[in-house]
C-alpha cells in the first residue's frame, strides 16, 4: 500500500520530465528550417496513431459516448492541442525554452479569471495570493527591470500558449466522465493534426519541413531523432505515464507534481541547448510556479478529486 503513492509520484515526475523535452526537440527542428506548425502536425499526428489502439480498446461498448461528445473532442483538439502547441513551438523560436514554458503555465491563472468572469466563481484568498505571485513573476520573466531584452513576438506566442493551456483545462474539466481519457487525448490530437494540416495546405499558416540533418545537443543527426523524441517520448510516454500517475494519485495531485515540468525544461534546455534564462527570469519563473502551486493547492483543499485527464502533449505540447 505504501509503495503505490511512491510509484505514482515517480510516474508523475517521469511524465513531467518527458513533457519537458518537447521544447528542446522542437528547437532542433525549427533551427533546421521546420515551421512550428509542421513540427506540431508530426508530433500529434504520430502520437494519435500510436494511441489509437489503446483508445479503440477503451471504447469497446462505449462508442455511443464518443458520438455524443464529438463536438467536445473537436474543441479540445483545436484549442487544447493545436493552438497550445503551435503557440508554444513558435514561442521557442524567439525565447529560451524555459521562459516560453513559464509563460504558458500562466494559463492556469487565466482559468481562475475565466471562472470568475464567466461563471461568477470568485477566487478564494489563497488563489488570489497565488495569482498575484504569478503575475509578479511574469514581470520578472519579461525582464521589465531592464537588465536584458526580450522578443515581444515571442512573448505574444507564449501568452497564446497560455490561452491554449487554459482552454485545455476548461474543456478537460467539462469532459464527459464516461469518455476514456486516452480516447479524448488520441481523438483530440488527431483533430489538431488534421486541422493544422488543412490550414497549412491553404497557405494561411506556414507548413514546411526539411528532411536532412539537424543539430541536436551540439551534434549533427537525422531529423528522425527529434521527430521520434517529440512524438514518442514527449507525447506517448509522457501521456501514458501521466495517466498511470493520475490513476494512482488522483488527477489533482498528479497535476500538482507535474508543475516540475518547468524546472526540468530549464535543466534540459541548459544541458542540450546551452541556454539558460537570466537570474531575474529564473526568479520570476520561481514566483510563477509558486503562484500556480498555491492555486493548485487551493483547488485540492476546496474540492474532491475529479477524473480530469492529465495534460496531453503541450507543452506544447505543449505541452
Amino acid at each position: 500500500m505504501h509503495q503505490r503513492p511512491a510509484a505514482g509520484a515517480m510516474l508523475a515526475v517521469l511524465s513531467a520530465v518527458t513533457f519537458a523535452t518537447s521544447g528542446t526537440f522542437a528547437r532542433s527542428l525549427i533551427d533546421a528550417g521546420w515551421s512550428a506548425e509542421a513540427a506540431v502536425v508530426c508530433r500529434v499526428g504520430i502520437a494519435a496513431l500510436v494511441l489509437a489502439i489503446p483508445a479503440v480498446l477503451s471504447l469497446r461498448g462505449k462508442w455511443h459516448v464518443l458520438r455524443s461528445n464529438l463536438t467536445a473532442v473537436g474543441m479540445f483538439g483545436l484549442l487544447g492541442v493545436a493552438v497550445a502547441q503551435v503557440c508554444f513551438f513558435n514561442a521557442v523560436r524567439y525565447l529560451p525554452v524555459g521562459v516560453a514554458l513559464m509563460l504558458e503555465y500562466l494559463g492556469i491563472v487565466l482559468v481562475v479569471a475565466w471562472m470568475w468572469l464567466r461563471h461568477g466563481q470568485r477566487p478564494r484568498q489563497l488563489t488570489v495570493i497565488g495569482s498575484v505571485a504569478a503575475l509578479c513573476g511574469l514581470a520578472f520573466v519579461l525582464d521589465v527591470t531592464g537588465t536584458g531584452s526580450f522578443h515581444p513576438v515571442g512573448v505574444l506566442w507564449g501568452l497564446g500558449a497560455a490561452v491554449g493551456l487554459a482552454g485545455y483545462f476548461v474543456l478537460a474539466g467539462r469532459a464527459d466522465p464516461r469518455l476514456p481519457s486516452v480516447a479524448l487525448a488520441s481523438g483530440g490530437m488527431a483533430v489538431g493534426a488534421v486541422a493544422l494540416l488543412l490550414v497549412g495546405l491553404t497557405g494561411l499558416l506556414p507548413l514546411h519541413a526539411t528532411f536532412g540533418e539537424v543539430t541536436f545537443a551540439g551534434q549533427r543527426t537525422s531529423w528522425l531523432l527529434p521527430i521520434a523524441g517529440l512524438s514518442l517520448i514527449a507525447a506517448v510516454v509522457a501521456y501514458l505515464t501521466g495517466v498511470a500517475a493520475a490513476r494512482i494519485l488522483g488527477a489533482r495531485l498528479a497535476s500538482f507534481v507535474g508543475l516540475t515540468e518547468v524546472l526540468f525544461a530549464v535543466l534540459i534546455a541548459w544541458l542540450f541547448l546551452n541556454e539558460l534564462p537570466t537570474a531575474w527570469q529564473l526568479f520570476g519563473g520561481t514566483l510563477i510556479i509558486a503562484g500556480v502551486a498555491l492555486v493548485r493547492l487551493d483547488e485540492m483543499r476546496a474540492t474532491p478529486a475529479m477524473p480530469v485527464p492529465p495534460k496531453p502533449a503541450l507543452a506544447v505540447d505543449g505541452r
